[in-house]
């Protein structure tokens, strides 16, 4: 009797919480049908989750078990879809407010050990004297070998006002500092200026919080010092983030009142619009946004919004196609659920999400949609744009990969470690926009790189071991013997040939490692807009008044423009 009495007691709470939600509305009719499913499994999850702790034969850690059961579970949904433990809550923030408290400087491994790779420039790390190439040794006098860069991520943040004591390695001697950590604000603008006269430029690298008001201090400043006519916005490689900044972003090109995205979810509180709620600094200023694949989410509704109301020229490659709208909901023990609750859409209708995690494959894998299912939409202009793949620019460039060898000299630190010497050796160099290495620099760093280890692959040379397996499977090698080995011979390549073949790639990778050593993150972005071509194209796009025009109003027909750029 009593267990029937805990029985009904449980149910009756149960549909008394359904109950609940359905006189709220909150939920739809489909998650209160699906309710009884929800609760058999939680049920299920728990007995099994209490069984395995009590009686399988190691020692459990209940913590790590529960989060991996927890990732798998959002895993089958979208890669948006996270939970946040307490203990990663740090990072979370630091994503959405671009603030956190630590020594302030990017780091990365390098053998058992994990090196100091740029000091911020003003913060903790850069005030106490640490340079790129410093090898972390310990922390608070404990050894930090082998531990990965999330790891020493972890132990070097902290509440700002405390201290550690960070031993390292600096050209064979070991050096003691102590660094008082710091709140530290990484700017979602770290660069703005003149690319010529009347022309600005505005690089933003993520909508964090307050990231609207960083590009307005931007604008206001390029106006007021530099009385700026035309104007290029950089997405390229933002990711994203804050759907409210990227709106009050759009909405300083575009009059009060204009929709600039609408979201949709099953949820009827997703069910919104969102509109320019403030007068425009600046509607008539010619604009262009520079794109890539590397341009997502919130990058997408500024691009693709102004691109629908016919307000900028979107120019570059076509963007990531991340159409989904994540929420972030307060779970027990101070963790977080970030949860997608709807998809986005920009002022034509269009949703330009480009794969549909629904329906995935037999495989687990999800395609993206074909560009013969993608449907028609119009600007405001009357001009056809389309869904399901990102934000296409009107003007696309096409771009090229740096050489197999430049890529591998990178990613071995090759070419920081002789940045690093170089700087030791050259207490000044010339402006950041103005760098040069000389071919003297260059053969220097020849000298530099014998004996060090850059084994590579290149495209080629995989393509060609895929036609020999091919040749052998189908039992023509004997018959192409000889023409195959004098082939091979050709494609083969050698590294000391390539260093000379593509010694520019390798150059330009240098000097904008050499400039970060002098200038931080504001000469890195200097020097590589003097070298950027898809900048040149902006420049010259603005100079063609009349082409300007007849992209936005849908008269141009583009033909790509192919381009070498790194």
């Amino acid at each position: 009797m009593q267990r029937f009495k805990i029985y009904f007691t449980d149910k009756f709470k149960k549909i008394f919480f359904v109950f609940g939600f359905i006189t709220l509305g909150l939920f739809s009719s489909s998650y209160i049908d699906d309710y009884f499913e929800i609760s058999k499994n939680l049920e299920i999850f728990t007995t099994v989750f209490r069984q395995v702790n009590a009686y399988y034969v190691d020692e459990t850690k209940p913590g790590e078990l529960a989060k991996t059961g927890i990732d798998a579970m959002l895993n089958n949904l979208d890669p948006y879809t996270t939970y946040i433990p307490e203990s990663e809550i740090e990072d979370y923030r630091f994503m959405t407010t671009g603030q956190y408290g630590g020594i302030g400087s990017l780091i990365r491994k390098k053998g058992e050990y994990i090196i100091i790779s740029e000091p911020y420039e003003g913060f903790a790390a850069y005030k106490s004297g640490l340079m790129a190439g410093d090898t972390l040794l310990m922390v608070d006098g404990k050894s930090v070998k082998n531990k990965k860069t999330d790891e020493m991520s972890k132990i070097l943040k902290g509440q700002p006002g405390t201290t550690i004591t960070v031993l390292i390695k600096r050209d064979g001697k070991e050096i003691e500092k102590k660094i008082t950590r710091e709140e530290i604000k990484v700017k979602a603008v770290p660069y703005f200026g003149l690319l010529e006269e009347g022309v600005g430029y505005i690089t933003l690298t993520s909508f964090t919080e307050n990231c609207s008001k960083e590009i307005s201090d931007a604008i206001d400043s390029l106006k007021k010092k530099n009385n700026i006519k035309s104007l290029v916005l950089d997405l390229r490689g933002n990711p994203g983030g804050l759907l409210h900044e990227s709106v009050n972003i759009a909405n300083f090109f575009v009059d009060k009142g204009q929709e600039i995205v609408s979201t949709k979810g099953k949820v009827l509180e997703w069910q919104k619009s969102y509109k320019a709620l403030n007068n425009a600094l600046d509607k008539d200023i010619p604009l262009i946004l520079l794109v890539n694949k590397g341009s997502a989410s919130a990058s997408e509704i500024v691009s693709g919004s102004l691109q629908d109301l016919d307000r900028a020229v979107v120019m570059g490659q076509r963007t990531f196609g991340k159409g989904l709208v994540q929420t972030t909901k307060n779970l027990t023990y101070n963790s977080k659920l970030k949860v997608t609750t709807a998809k986005y859409y920009v002022p034509s209708g269009r949703c330009i999400q480009a794969l549909d995690y629904s329906h995935r494959n037999a495989d687990g894998s999800v395609g993206k949609v074909a560009d013969s299912l993608m449907k028609p939409f119009k600007t405001k202009a009357g001009r056809t744009v389309y869904d399901g793949g990102g934000i296409k620019p009107d003007i696309t460039i096409k771009t090229t990969d740096a050489s197999a060898i430049a890529r591998t000299l990178e990613n071995k630190l090759h070419l920081f470690d002789f940045a690093v010497q170089y700087r030791k050796k050259h207490p000044t160099i010339a402006p950041a926009n103005n760098f040069k290495i000389t071919d003297a620099d260059y053969n220097e760093f020849l000298s530099f790189l014998k004996g060090k280890e850059y084994n590579y692959v290149t495209n080629t040379e995989k393509v060609f071991k895929d036609l020999k397996k091919t040749i052998e499977d189908e039992k023509y090698m004997d018959a192409v013997s000889d023409e195959y080995k004098s082939l091979e011979q050709k494609v083969l390549h050698h590294e000391q040939e390539d260093l000379i073949t593509f010694q520019e790639d390798i150059k330009k990778i240098i000097e904008r490692e050499i400039v970060t050593q002098y200038y931080y993150q504001k000469g890195k972005i200097q020097y590589a807009l003097s070298n950027d071509l898809e900048v040149k194209k902006a420049l010259e796009l603005f100079k063609d008044e009349a082409k300007f025009k007849a992209i936005l109003a849908g008269t141009f027909v583009e033909k790509a423009e192919e381009i070498d750029k790194q």
